[in-house]
């Protein structure tokens, strides 16, 4: 159990219909057009994928939006060939499947994790009653779900990824920063959850074996050669799921979620038949005073926000295939509920685990291997491998593949960002990085928050305040230097100083709690327990003032809608 020992050791469509035509917003009146030949945008009766026509000019036509008729020019533009390809262009209205069920389907397969089940366990561990480990991982994932409906806005508005996104906010080339930051937090949690995997392997095998001289730690591997064998085989199941992209992803999620909560439903049902009840959970109650429980509970916030903070900020990868506004909101109000329910789930099956076996088993891993005979064992391997699938394939793979296929159109495609974020997995050596619960949570955990709080900033406060929603999609995937998202040969200086700023301040506690810094003033400790929140606000302030005093950049065209946008 990864997660409880390191808090307490640390706290000291169907499709849309088909559109006859487009209506853009009223057009700027000296246009400039990319001079790239070879992709071209084509707002047609889009029944075929974006991008994917030969040039194509709009003829004069009426808008359908206003009582009075509108007369547009002919118009052609196109899309550069470097900064598009078939996962980068923006998804077509028949793409546009995934209902508001099925994103609550997504959100479950990523919740019932290993992870997840002792979030609320670790809390108490520190002192906290029962109730309020529960509430804390609640009003953390409420707190969360601010950001993740507003930046999934965009990707079910306009169609586009987050590497897609990012380019209104950091410019064209500068998009790289934030895209990239967030793959490699993915690739290091791929390579953390695989090996979660693997352990559920391990558990199967008969004891002769696991107790042979292939299970003895080699120190230069840093684990056992069986071990690694094991975690070898579960990253490579994955790979199955990966290779039919994101709708073999929709599939897997959707079809998994009743099957987990099926399961998680029984083992709830086993632990208080055998308990005799959830009494030992409810008369766990607060062991901290008031001054106490505050100074554990807002670090506490903070960690639970960084659960899912990387999601938060690539949330149009997925949104971009919801067939509504309404559908994404509906699915992900989900999300502090199901955190809510499962972690109910952790906390009971772990306190009843002092009843049953006389001692606290806080690791459902651990504690599968004591549950009934060979078949009983099989079906719970079989629901936790699930579970580690569904949240590995879906948070921690999708967004390192689309930052890679952003880096390089031409030569990555999804599948093979995939492949490549899978092999990056295997050499953060993720079975060194839980050797050490202090490592895990402030390390890595609150760590890289004081990352994804001020990308998340920036990308909200460009988003709503600077472009009041109103991207234009053709400067998006142009590397004219006139275009509205090009700014400084492609970068955007006022983001990317506003993501340097926000995270120096917590640099001071971030290096103590690595050991690099013997000693460093208070104020800086709690900043840096409450990296998300600081470097969040303080980065989207920053940017919005560096945005001002830069002046708003000229359009080289209007910001029209080259796409039916979902309302």
């Amino acid at each position: 159990m990864v997660l409880s020992k390191c808090l307490s050791s640390t706290l000291h469509l169907p499709p849309h219909p088909t559109t006859p035509f487009l209506t853009p917003l009223p057009l700027s009146k000296t246009p400039t057009f990319s001079s790239s030949p070879n992709h071209t945008f084509f707002p047609s009766k889009l029944k075929k994928p974006l991008l994917s026509q030969s040039l194509l000019k709009l003829s004069p036509m009426k808008s359908s939006n206003s009582s009075n008729s509108m007369s547009l020019p002919d118009l052609e533009f196109e899309s550069d060939p470097t900064l598009t390809n078939e996962d980068l262009k923006p998804t077509a209205p028949t793409q546009r499947t995934f209902s508001g069920f099925e994103i609550a389907t997504f959100w479950v397969g990523l919740v019932v994790g290993v992870p997840s089940y002792y979030l609320a366990g670790s809390l108490v561990d520190l002192g906290m009653a029962w109730w309020q480990g529960i509430a804390t991982v609640v009003a953390a994932n409420m707190v969360l779900l601010v950001p993740l409906v507003l930046t999934g806005h965009a990707g079910t508005r306009y169609g586009i990824s987050f590497p897609v996104l990012v380019r209104s906010s950091f410019g064209i080339h500068g998009a790289h920063i934030p895209t990239l930051l967030r793959a490699l937090i993915g690739c290091g949690w791929y390579g953390i959850e695989s090996w979660i995997g693997g352990e559920a392997i391990f558990l199967l095998l008969p004891k002769s074996i696991k107790e042979a001289s292939l299970s003895q730690p080699l120190p230069w591997l840093g684990t056992s050669p069986l071990e690694f064998a094991c975690f070898l085989v579960f990253w490579v199941a994955q790979l199955a799921f990966v290779w039919k992209g994101i709708d073999g992803i929709r599939k897997l999620e959707k079809y998994s979620a009743p099957i987990l909560v099926a399961l998680t439903s029984s083992l709830l049902i086993w632990s208080c038949v055998k308990a005799g009840g959830f009494a030992h959970m409810l008369s766990l109650s607060s062991k901290l005073s008031a001054s106490e429980f505050w100074s554990v509970f807002f670090p506490s916030l903070t960690a639970n926000i960084s659960f899912w903070a990387t999601v938060a900020i690539n949330i149009p990868d997925f949104t971009r295939y919801a067939k509504s506004q309404k559908d994404q909101v509906i699915g992900q109000i989900g999300l502090p509920i199901f955190m809510g329910a499962f972690t109910f789930v952790g906390l009971a099956v772990t306190s009843s685990t002092k009843v049953i076996f006389g001692e606290v088993i806080s690791d459902p891993i651990q504690l599968l291997g004591k549950i009934g005979g060979l078949t009983t064992r099989i079906i719970a391997i079989f629901g936790i491998s699930l579970a580690i699938i569904t949240t590995n394939i879906a948070a921690n793979v999708v967004a390192p593949a689309n930052a890679l296929v952003n880096l390089s159109p031409k030569w990555f495609t999804f599948t093979r960002g995939a492949l490549l974020t899978a092999l990056l997995g295997i050499a953060f050596q993720p079975w060194r990085l839980l050797q050490s619960s202090e490592s895990f949570v402030y390390t890595w955990l609150v760590g890289y928050s004081a990352l994804m709080g001020p990308i998340a900033g920036i990308v909200l406060a460009d988003y709503y305040i600077i472009q009041k929603t109103d991207l234009n999609m053709k400067d998006l995937y142009s590397k004219s230097p006139h275009g509205a998202y090009w700014y400084s040969g492609g970068f955007n200086v006022a983001a990317i100083l506003a993501l340097v700023i926000g995270v120096l301040p917590v640099v001071p506690g971030f290096l103590q709690k690595i050991g690099l810094a013997t000693s460093v003033p208070n104020t800086f400790v709690v900043i840096y327990n409450n990296a998300w929140f600081i470097s969040f606000f303080s980065a989207g302030f920053l940017y919005l003032v560096l945005s001002n005093l830069r002046g708003k950049p000229g359009n080289s065209a209007a910001r029209d809608n080259l796409l039916p946008t979902a309302k």
